[in-house]
């Protein structure tokens, strides 16, 4: 007995001493000094972080190439042609056309020209000007040396393009295409939208803001903190990107600055709403921040470690973009959650109870109000209150039926179709993309992105004669040799982004590598792009079950229950599927887009679970904490009355943020855009207000399980509980 006695005694001061540490750490940035310090330092980072943030875009890789792992035959293929004089430069499509007849002498001549200027841009001779079967067009490859400087890159196709465009007598339409032509438009597409992205976000997250809470002042706070977190976040993945070997896209650059935004806002929003409500309970700004950051702390905690973590099981990933994009939106979240931790706490602590204005909390007289025995419901009054009442009467069918919305939305996954073509990958025109169009309505249809066989010199002319024989090959011919090795140009029959294509691609490898001594890669625009699609695929099926595991430890830990942690996964996933379902029609119906990348299905699936997730701790957590002094039912009343408010609004924020990603001119861009955005205002409204509440009520005790919750309640003792809970309809 006295051993269980010391035992006790030894881990309730192990407890005491892990909450005062806590505490010290809740009190460094609102301390009389340390508010000061903060302040200080996150100016100083700033005042830094700026200027290497703006270099982010020269750090960029946008080619697809890029993004293999290192494995992939035709990463292979790249490495061997760099072996064979200019077998690293990049090829650029010059295409000629005459819409209205056969190419003319003056054209001719104008072609000729073109490649004697366009001679200094490329890295090995160009080839001259090979005319289409019906005389009204031709082509000629300008192979253009790879270069690091991505803005230099970009304006030498620009000046080939003006070259062409110059030259070309009246009539003669010029584009230049090819894989030089799409990076670089890509790579512009994004290069242009930068600043409009940070300050359309910016714009979007102010009037929210000022929505929300209606005071001029209070919007201003966590907008300068978001936005310290962004520069700060931009940085460091530049000097990640320039110096660690990270590879950075203009995708993940984009859906970094979303994440800061959106993510890091929700974080101020979950903060604010109980820092206000702390107001209403202590004279002192210092002691109400401190309430607050002890008991929003855990939960805003727990939502940034589940999404940092889902984030980082891309590493796991072959592909570099998946790869990529963890760590650089691990980076962000974290930043986002120190920030918010750090120098918002700090604002808010200097400006004090003004910055509330003109809706400036006050303390809160006591309320006499009836118990809850009597009653037979919770204490609150609000919108959310009433709502939790009414899902309170009949919580087993609003859940069942709301399950049966869910699933049948689910059912437009059927039409969902992965597979971008890079003609379907801008939503306006750009010049790459119409020169392979004027390219395939005259040539076969793999000229515009031709296919690359090397193999050993010794075994050239047995590999040509089974490249000719694969189904699916226009031509092929000897394209250069050097160190041993023989490369063929192949032109597909079949579109470089279309399925047939790919499939020509299996073909090809399947029956060159018999070939005794040739030891034959298959590499090229299609064959990148076929093995990107083989190794989303593989990604997809690694990473999914891996973060589903995570967000569940995650959720076991903070909720200390078993059967929650269950129900909210099953909910979130449910989520989730919906909002892929809905997508799939919108995309095809709506917004008429040609396929999905590749890269959807998992994105989607990573943001939706562990931003999901986060509206579900961030109540569950509050549930929890109202359980403690009452009951399992009264819990979920009154934590859906105190945070339904403000959770609402961090959907929204993120929502609209995600929602900004329209203003790139990318499908897949728009499509991450719309995809998470639907979800997560489906999540917010359905799944969090309606769902969860009501199977919470359904489930009761039993939702808790193993935790001493499940257990009938005591009558508490706690003089931390609040007397009355008035709900926070706005935070």
């Amino acid at each position: 007995m006295r051993w269980s006695r010391d035992s006790a005694q030894s881990a309730q001061q192990a407890a005491r001493r892990h909450r005062h540490r806590v505490e010290r750490l809740a009190e460094w940035p609102i301390g009389r000094c340390g508010r000061w310090v903060a302040v200080v330092l996150w100016l100083a980072l700033a005042l830094v972080a700026t200027p290497l943030a703006g270099r982010l875009g020269n750090a960029q890789t946008n080619d697809a190439a890029a993004f293999l792992p290192p494995n992939a035959e035709s990463t292979q293929v790249l490495a061997a042609q760099r072996q064979l004089p200019g077998g690293d430069a990049i090829p650029a499509v010059v295409v000629f056309t005459r819409p209205t007849g056969r190419l003319t002498a003056a054209d001719q001549a104008a072609m000729k020209a073109a490649g004697a200027q366009l001679a200094p841009f490329a890295a090995a001779p160009v080839t001259p000007a090979a005319p289409a079967p019906d005389g009204r067009a031709a082509l000629m490859i300008v192979p253009v040396a790879q270069s690091a400087n991505a803005d230099a890159f970009a304006d030498e196709i620009n000046r080939m393009r003006a070259v062409v465009r110059k030259l070309a007598p009246p009539g003669l339409q010029t584009s230049v295409t090819g894989p030089a032509g799409v990076i670089v438009d890509t790579y512009t597409s994004f290069r242009g939208v930068e600043t409009p992205l940070l300050f359309v976000t910016a714009a979007v997250v102010a009037v929210i803001l000022l929505v929300v809470y209606r005071g001029p002042f209070l919007c201003l706070v966590p907008l300068v903190a978001v936005g310290a977190a962004d520069q700060a976040a931009t940085a460091i993945i530049y000097l990640l990107a320039r110096h660690g070997g990270l590879t950075v896209n203009g995708q993940s650059a984009g859906i970094l600055r979303v994440l800061v935004f959106g993510a890091g806002t929700d974080y101020a929003l979950l903060l604010i709403a109980r820092y206000r409500e702390e107001l209403t309970r202590h004279a002192a700004a210092t002691e109400a921040m401190r309430v607050a950051l002890l008991r929003a702390g855990p939960a805003v905690l727990a939502s940034a470690g589940t999404v940092v973590l889902s984030l980082l099981c891309l590493l796991l990933g072959e592909l570099n973009s998946d790869r990529g994009l963890g760590p650089v939106g691990a980076v962000g979240i974290a930043v986002a959650f120190l920030t918010m931790g750090t120098l918002l706490p700090a604002l808010l602590v200097i400006c004090g109870r003004r910055l509330f204005w003109p809706q400036i909390p006050r303390i809160a007289a006591p309320a006499v109000t009836t118990s809850l025995k009597d009653a037979g419901n919770p204490d609150v009054v609000g919108a959310w209150a009433r709502a939790g009442l009414l899902i309170a009467r009949r919580p087993r069918p609003i859940w069942l039926v709301t399950s049966a919305v869910l699933a049948g939305l689910t059912v437009g996954i059927v039409t969902f179709h992965i597979g971008l073509t890079d003609r379907g990958a801008f939503r306006h025109p750009i010049d790459s993309i119409i020169g392979e169009e004027r390219i395939a309505a005259h040539f076969p249809l793999g000229a515009s992105a031709p296919t690359f066989v090397i193999g050993a010199s010794d075994s050239a002319a047995r590999l040509g004669d089974v490249i000719d024989a694969t189904p699916g090959v226009a031509t092929a011919v000897v394209d250069g040799t050097g160190a041993g090795l023989t490369q063929f140009l192949v032109v597909l029959r079949d579109p470089p982004d279309s399925a047939a294509a790919a499939a020509t691609i299996d073909r090809l490898r399947a029956r060159v590598r018999p070939v005794p001594g040739a030891d034959a890669l298959v590499g090229g625009t299609t064959a990148v792009n076929h093995d990107i699609a083989q190794a989303a695929m593989r990604d997809r099926q690694l990473v999914i079950p891996l973060v589903l595991v995570v967000v569940l430890v995650i959720l076991g830990l903070l909720l200390r229950a078993a059967v929650a942690p269950l129900v909210l996964i099953l909910t979130v996933v449910l989520s989730f599927l919906a909002s892929l379902g809905v997508s799939a029609l919108v995309f095809r119906g709506v917004f008429h887009f040609a396929g999905a990348d590749p890269s959807l299905p998992l994105f989607g699936f990573i943001f939706l679970v562990a931003l999901g997730v986060d509206y579900n701790i961030f109540l569950m957590t509050r549930v929890r904490e109202e359980a403690m002094h009452t009951d399992a039912r009264t819990g979920v009343l009154r934590g859906l009355a105190v945070t339904g408010g403000v959770i609402t609004s961090a959907g929204v924020v993120l929502a609209a943020t995600f929602s900004v990603l329209f203003i790139f001119p990318l499908v897949q861009l728009a499509e991450i855009g719309f995809l998470v955005a639907f979800g997560v205002l489906l999540d917010t409204l359905v799944v969090r207000s309606i769902l969860v509440p009501a199977l919470a009520l359904d489930l009761g005790r039993v939702m808790w399980w193993p935790s001493r919750l499940s257990r009938p309640p005591t009558p508490p003792a706690d003089l931390l509980a609040p007397d009355v809970v008035v709900s926070e309809d706005v935070p």
